[in-house]
Parts: C-alpha cells; structure tokens; sequence
C-alpha cells in the first residue's frame, strides 16, 4: 500500500540525505493503516517528491517515550540540536491530549 505525507523542506532533506530514518507521527486512524514494506511518498512544500520503505514500525504511549528510547539524531534533529532536543518540541504538531488519545509512532524508513 503506498501513504502520502507532506513534509517540512528540513525533514525532507534529512530523509533524502540519509540523516534521518525515523518519521514521528500521532498514531491515529491515518497512521494505524500502515504497514511494513509499505510505501510512503513524503511531498515537500516545493512540490517534490520522495519515496521511502516501511522497514520499522515503533508504537509509544507519548512523545516523551519515544524521545527516551530512539537516537534523536535520526529523528530529525541537526547535532548541533541534540542539546536542546525536548518531547515538548512536538507540541507544535501533536497536543497531549492527542498523544494520550492515540499515542505515537517513530516509523523506521529506507529510501527507495
């Protein structure tokens, strides 16, 4: 089966860079419907388009357990982040009571 997700232009190029092989997401209806060796097609906000494997799904109660058991280098932040790196950065996207609703999921990729 193949997903569609946008991404910001950072995230992108991490993913296409090799940098990052872990997509953080609320696990949701949206997100419950994937599978391994699924196929996701990341579209940045330029219109481009990147396709990656499902090679590993990781399901937490929270972001804040997520952020405690996977490298956060690989998740998308730069090294010069890694300091400074918090759960509470994915606020932005997902609120708690959405986390405690769902909860969370790092899904593991490989370029195609």
């Amino acid at each position: 089966m193949t997903h569609n997700m946008k991404l910001h232009l950072q995230p992108f190029e991490m993913i296409k860079n090799g940098d990052k092989i872990y997509e953080l997401r609320l696990y949701d209806e949206k997100r419950r419907q994937i599978n391994l060796y699924d196929t996701i097609v990341f579209t940045n906000k330029n219109g481009e388009e990147l396709k990656v494997k499902v090679i590993g799904l990781h399901k937490f109660s929270s972001f804040k357990e997520l952020y405690q058991a996977l490298p956060l280098e690989k998740c998308g932040y730069l090294k010069e982040e890694l300091a400074t790196a918090s759960y509470t950065d994915m606020l932005e996207y997902y609120s708690i009571s959405e986390q405690e609703k769902y909860g969370v999921l790092a899904i593991e990729i490989s370029l195609i």
